[in-house]
């Protein structure tokens, strides 16, 4: 008998909740982390066209490291489409006002590009304190883990 490839269906996809509290990590690690989860390449019936990735809580966004100078040298830009609209913003400044969108971009940029992945950073849940509506997601057991 000749071994198949497993394709899971896309009725089959299980999706389970995850905790993540990012302070004190650093930013490129816990992102990748998160990616990996988000895409469910940590699950053994991983299928590469199929969205079979988990929901991601991430708490304590603010409190997320970078190592060396990257507070002062590390740029996000976005471009208007208007001649000279381009918009800068140092990490410090964006941790300032939006701790979470760093995280958000730092997955985002993780994620193979396309067509699955609008969806699932959609699942991806960030907060800047550890408070966070997604308490009765968790059971008691996948809490004490993470």
């Amino acid at each position: 008998m000749q071994n198949k490839t497993f394709m899971q269906p896309k009725e089959a996809v299980v999706r389970h909740w995850h905790l993540v509290d990012a302070s004190d990590k650093i930013l490129g690690r816990v992102a990748s982390e998160i990616a990996q989860k988000l895409i469910g390449k940590h699950k053994k019936e991983y299928t590469p066209h199929i969205d079979a990735g988990d929901y991601v809580v991430v708490v304590n966004a603010a409190e997320v490291a970078v190592t060396g100078n990257k507070e002062e040298t590390k740029l996000y830009r976005r471009h208007s489409g208007y001649m000279g609209g381009l918009k800068e913003e140092t990490y410090a400044e964006l941790q300032a006002k939006y701790p979470e969108r760093i995280i958000e971009k730092a997955v985002y940029t993780m994620l193979p590009k396309n067509k699955l992945r609008s969806d699932r950073m959609i699942r991806l849940k960030v907060y800047a304190a550890d408070q966070h509506p997604h308490k009765s997601q968790f059971s008691q057991a996948e809490t004490k883990e993470a």
